[in-house]
């Protein structure tokens, strides 16, 4: 039976359901193929929501084994690896279970198969049975979302590995751990392991963690990490070799940093050095869709048109930025701009903004930074100042005996509009928002001086770089 739609999603994560929800409320015939062992997407199942779970355990362990500094006494701090997991289970199976309730509950159709491009407007659904379904549709988007990058490295894969899925559901975690990636899945899996403490090592190939954000808050972080007794960092590194120790079963990583070898060994290894688009199987040149010439996302336009126009994508099969509110938005505008093409609404085609481009990753410190890096304001050509206030200095923070980091914040040095800001210190991923609300309005930093503050808070912090950027108006 040949199944026909005005809008097909394949990948029902995130972006994918937005876009089905979206799709059926601008009245398009609509189903979402996926065929997954289990419904909910990356961010439930195995990213955002399971990660922040095990992180929140971490986090507390510290404040627990800090007692003593605020003039308490907890006692012996003891890690239960396994109660941990069964928490993340059980709070994770009621996010999927909520989510799954929400593509089966009729509003379109939920076909539970691996679809594969069989044409222009057609996909073939190989069903959990075995059975072959025909599909057409008049537009699709693809949201099949990201997989482990698999690297070429000497002995990796004989020496076998850990992945943050194995880290979500280690109910038995070993001593010690060598961290391949300085990314944020890589440092946010350090910090949790560290947390309970294990011993960690990670090794990064960039000169600097977190690749492509500006310098001084990677510096900051390192700092900041390296000070934890469990926790060593390794940056501008060269892997050369991995292989297991046959007497004591550990597992040995040979790199190369300033010309001196050096080989760290430890219990287990976790690969963390990135994930890739998930289009295997897709067949997309049957389609016409084409990747980008830097690597393996699939091409998009600011429409989230693919270079086939009736054929859309979000996620982090496309990026840029694989964030899971940015792929709920990328969703929710390829469904209208497809209504759009097809006559179900007059309203005009909707483009994708990154002005606010919003990060935020949960290391201890944290780390968060929205709209423009330096890099990329002075790629645009623009002129700005920056200034910047550490937590050292802060009333609040000195008070809450957390004293890494600094708040930064960037600013036109014409018009005095705030460009983008950036922390790393304490409750880096809240206190940000106060910052995206007034760049949504196009705050200058005269006109968010008139905010008030309540004192003493973290979010104070804020005055004082745009105090200093007041002289750049």
């Amino acid at each position: 039976m040949k199944l026909e739609y005005d809008f097909l999603v394949i990948g029902g994560g995130s972006a994918g359901y937005a876009a089905a929800r979206t799709a059926h409320e601008l009245g398009m015939k609509t189903a979402v193929v996926d065929g997954a062992d289990e419904l909910g997407g990356l961010c439930i199942l195995r990213g955002c929501m399971p990660s922040k779970t095990l992180i929140e355990s971490a986090d507390r362990a510290r404040a627990m084994r800090r007692a003593e500094e605020f003039g308490l006494r907890a006692g012996r701090v003891e890690t239960h690896p396994s109660e941990i997991i069964a928490r993340k289970r059980q709070l994770i199976g009621e996010f999927a279970e909520y989510r799954q309730e929400q593509l089966a509950d009729g509003r379109f159709d939920l076909i539970r198969g691996s679809a594969a491009f069989s044409g222009k407007n057609s996909v073939t659904a190989t069903m959990k049975d075995g059975t072959i379904r025909e599909i057409t549709f008049r537009s699709v988007l693809i949201a099949t979302g990201s997989r482990v990058n698999r690297i070429p490295i000497e002995g990796l894969e004989e020496t076998g590995y850990w992945i943050s899925d194995d880290v979500l559901n280690a109910e038995s975690v070993p001593e010690s751990i060598i961290v391949l990636g300085g990314g944020a899945i890589a440092l946010e899996m350090a910090c949790y392991l560290e947390g309970i403490g294990r011993k960690v090592t990670v090794i990064q190939r960039s000169g600097q963690l977190l690749s492509g954000s500006d310098p001084d808050l990677a510096k900051a972080l390192e700092e900041a990490m390296q000070s934890r007794d469990g926790l060593e960092i390794y940056t501008g590194t060269s892997l050369k070799r991995i292989y297991r120790d046959e007497t004591t079963g550990k597992k040995a990583v040979i790199f190369e940093r300033g010309g001196e070898e050096i080989t760290v060994i430890a219990d287990e290894i976790l690969q963390a050095l990135g994930r890739e688009p998930n289009t295997q199987g897709l067949n997309l040149e049957t389609a016409g869709v084409e990747l980008t010439e830097q690597g393996p996302h699939i091409d998009c336009n600011f429409f989230q048109e693919t270079s086939a126009g009736h054929i859309y994508a979000a996620g982090d099969v496309c990026g840029p930025h694989e964030i899971v509110h940015i792929a709920i938005e990328q969703g929710e505008l390829a469904a209208h701009n497809a209504a759009v093409s097809l006559g179900f609404t007059k309203a005009p085609k909707k483009e994708i903004n990154y002005r606010l481009k919003l990060l935020g990753i949960f290391t201890d410190p944290p780390v968060a930074m929205v709209g423009m890096s330096e890099a990329e304001a002075k790629a645009a050509g623009r002129e700005f100042a920056t200034a910047t206030y550490p937590f050292d200095d802060h009333g609040k923070s000195m008070v809450k005996g957390e004293l890494h980091g600094f708040v930064k914040m960037m600013a036109d040095t014409k018009t005095g509009e705030i460009l983008g800001a950036a922390v790393v210190g304490p409750e880096a991923v809240e206190i940000i928002h106060e910052l995206v609300v007034a760049m949504h309005f196009r705050s200058t930093t005269h006109e968010f001086l008139k905010i008030p503050h309540y004192h003493p808070t973290l979010s104070e912090i804020w005055s004082y770089p745009a105090e200093d950027l007041l002289i750049s108006e």
